[in-house]
């Protein structure tokens, strides 16, 4: 958030200029406005994290910049205004900001809102992650792009016959597949009666993702069928 730009729009230099100084202590890159209309301007120009907006201003008032603002741009907007009844925030939260704060204010208090509100904006703009090739079951995230498998966040290391044997599992929950399928789909070659190819593995898989091997929670054995991902 030290890097964040904030624009300050206000007709009162004083404010401005009182602002600045604090808001700079804080790592923050600052850009001016006097009015609405100029407010516009700057970001046509300029990427904006968070609008500091005064609702008493010329040409065109914080209410409708703030209108118009919303039209395009979801940043977070403060409201500052001289008058304090509840009708005037009601008026400026429902043109679309964010918080509100009545002047004369603790420049100090302004400064945790606006880390505030950058802190929200920030966690709910997070890009979201792609989990088209990610197969899930209960703890357990199988990245069939990545041939990444993790137990509650933490990597589990399988060969890439162990990965091929549970991604086929996960990927048919609830299927039970027998020894022969598993290992013609796996090793792409025909299978013999006396091979337990296909059990090692599995016995080896389970040693690396389950609590206890002996009572598995993810591959289930089907007595006398096969194996089974529920």
């Amino acid at each position: 958030m030290a890097q964040s730009t904030i624009l300050l729009v206000d007709d009162e230099k004083e404010i401005i200029d009182m602002l600045e100084i604090y808001l700079k202590n804080e790592g923050y890159k600052l850009l001016r406005a006097s009015d609405g209309e100029q407010a516009l301007q700057v970001l046509q120009k300029e990427d904006v994290d968070l609008i500091v907006l005064d609702i008493m201003m010329p040409k065109m008032d914080g209410i409708e910049a703030c209108l118009k603002i919303r039209e395009q741009r979801n940043m977070p907007i403060i409201m500052l205004s001289a008058k304090s009844q509840d009708m005037d925030k009601i008026w400026g939260l429902s043109s679309g900001a964010d918080d509100y704060l009545s002047k004369p204010f603790n420049p100090l208090e302004l400064i945790a809102r606006i880390k505030s509100q950058l802190r929200r904006y920030t966690r709910l703009n997070i890009p979201h992650v792609n989990k088209e090739h990610e197969i899930e079951v209960d703890e357990l995230t199988i990245n069939t792009l990545t041939h990444e498998v993790k137990l509650q966040g933490q990597e589990v290391k399988l060969t890439p016959r162990e990965f091929a044997i549970l991604e086929l599992l996960a990927r048919n929950r609830g299927m039970v597949w027998n020894i022969e399928k598993i290992y013609e789909a796996v090793w792409k070659e025909a299978y013999f009666d006396s091979d337990n190819t296909v059990m090692v593995h599995i016995r080896k898989i389970r040693e690396k993702i389950e609590q206890n091997p002996r009572k598995p929670k993810f591959i289930k054995t089907v007595w006398g069928v096969g194996y089974k991902v529920d």
